[in-house]
């Protein structure tokens, strides 16, 4: 028996301009954070050789192109894992529609678990170029190549991406004491309403946005100076305004709901925010200055709030016993 673990990452600034028809001519940079909520992908070996997957649903299957679950069955053909093999998931919060990342969580900690039952050791680039492979080649899903990069390599790091297609997952390296206390002025509430990144994102057009695109590239690199000089306040306001272009980017972001607890938590004290992912639902990120964490929390309080912690890892093989 294989488990994986698999944060998922909370996306700070930056978001878009990792879609390659903006960063193969301009250049991207994205800044993100894994955290401690993690899938957890369990692979064990059958007697026979069926195929076993257990989700929301449980499958069984006798081949590998018969499974509905496309992320698991993409990665047993790139892998080449063919049958005899039972594959389960637990999650420490809603596996998808949650803005976190989830689906390529799934993606890199079933490609890791696989990978490690045929006995191939893979590293964090490995584990990223493949989650892209099948989420945007083999899957055609409209999205970016920042989640795959954040999830397998872990920590706060400032992501760039070069028009020669190069990835460079710079860390940020920030004092204990200041990074204590970004993470502790920093909050998750739920909305309670998921949703689908690819029907927000399907619509999204680099070239109208290009402008925007520039601006949140902009953000990302104030960002990650702010936060190496431990200015925190400022970091916030950078977060409002980039909400504010995220919004201007794709209607689809917010909604009157998600409107009116941004504008709840500013009232109260909030600096800026977010809400995570490409929008429409999910969590919302709310930053503030620490005596204000009390007050932003009960003006929202039918909102379930998603406690956290930074964390400096991406997936790994917690148990392997053969």
């Amino acid at each position: 028996m294989i488990i994986t673990q698999t944060p998922l990452r909370i996306s700070l600034l930056g978001g878009n301009t990792d879609f390659k028809e903006y960063y193969l001519n301009y250049g991207g940079l994205v800044l993100s954070t894994t955290i401690d909520k993690y899938i957890y992908c369990i692979v064990k070996k059958r007697f026979d050789n069926k195929i076993i997957v257990n989700y929301s649903i449980k499958e069984e299957v006798d081949t590998v192109d018969g499974l509905k679950h496309e992320l698991v069955r993409e990665a047993m053909k790139l892998v080449g894992v063919t049958g005899g093999v039972e594959i389960s998931f637990l999650a420490d919060i809603p596996s998808r529609g949650t803005g976190l990342g989830s689906s390529s969580a799934v993606t890199i900690g079933v490609l890791n678990a696989l990978h490690t039952l045929m006995g191939e050791n893979v590293n964090s680039q490995q584990l990223a170029d493949e989650a892209i492979k099948i989420e945007l080649i083999s899957l055609d899903k409209p999205i970016g190549i920042q989640d795959q990069h954040a999830i397998a390599l872990g920590g706060l790091r400032a992501i760039e991406f070069t028009p020669l297609g190069e990835v460079y997952g710079n860390k940020v390296v920030m004092s204990g004491s200041v990074k204590e206390d970004f993470n502790n002025s920093l909050m998750l509430l739920y909305t309670g309403v998921t949703r689908r990144s690819e029907d927000i994102l399907s619509t999204f057009d680099v070239s109208k946005n290009k402008q925007l695109l520039d601006q949140n590239k902009q953000l990302a690199i104030s960002g990650t100076e702010s936060l190496l000089r431990g200015d925190l306040k400022g970091f916030g306001e950078l977060l409002d305004v980039y909400w504010n272009i995220k919004k201007q980017i794709n209607d689809k972001t917010s909604n009157s709901q998600i409107d009116k607890m941004y504008n709840t938590a500013k009232k109260n004290g909030c600096i800026g925010g977010k809400v995570i992912g490409a929008g429409g639902g999910g969590f919302l990120l709310v930053m503030f200055p620490a005596n204000k964490r009390v007050k932003i929390k009960q003006a929202l309080s039918k909102y379930q709030e998603l406690p956290f912690r930074f964390t400096d890892h991406g997936s790994r093989v917690i148990f392997h016993n053969e």
